[in-house]
């Protein structure tokens, strides 16, 4: 089923596997790793594709992110993820981190460079004489 025309946003659960020590420093640089693994592949939902498609070159640009309040990442967090924009070869998308009982915990910016990879393009290109 292809994804082609679906909303550049989508909402999931998450939280470590095992608990963690009650350092915050810990919790927050788990929550830092976890944002970014899914977060540009929000920009191509509404292109039906995916930063796993082989003929794809993504590279996060930038990333940024703001803690709010306390929060445990060994419990469960709802990671609403969006991309306002994704053109011109680069994904602009957002992040919100909210907390069992709906607080804001944390907030991500990213943007991403997404293109059509050297070799999947070669086929594009004149040959050289």
């Amino acid at each position: 089923m292809s994804r082609r025309g679906a909303e550049p946003a989508r909402q999931f659960w998450v939280k470590t596997t095992e608990p963690l020590p009650d350092d915050p420093d810990i919790h927050r640089c788990v929550l830092a790793y976890a944002s970014d693994l899914t977060l540009l592949d929000t920009s191509l939902l509404a292109h039906g594709r995916s930063v796993f498609d082989r003929d794809l070159q993504a590279a996060s640009l930038d990333h940024a992110m703001w803690f709010h309040r306390p929060f445990r990442a060994d419990d469960w967090l709802l990671y609403v993820e969006e991309s306002p924009s994704a053109s011109g070869a680069r994904g602009f998308n957002r992040g919100s981190l909210f907390a069992r009982d709906g607080r804001l915990v944390a907030s991500v910016a990213q943007e991403g460079l997404i293109r059509i990879g050297a070799a999947a393009s070669a086929h594009l290109q004149p040959p050289i004489v």
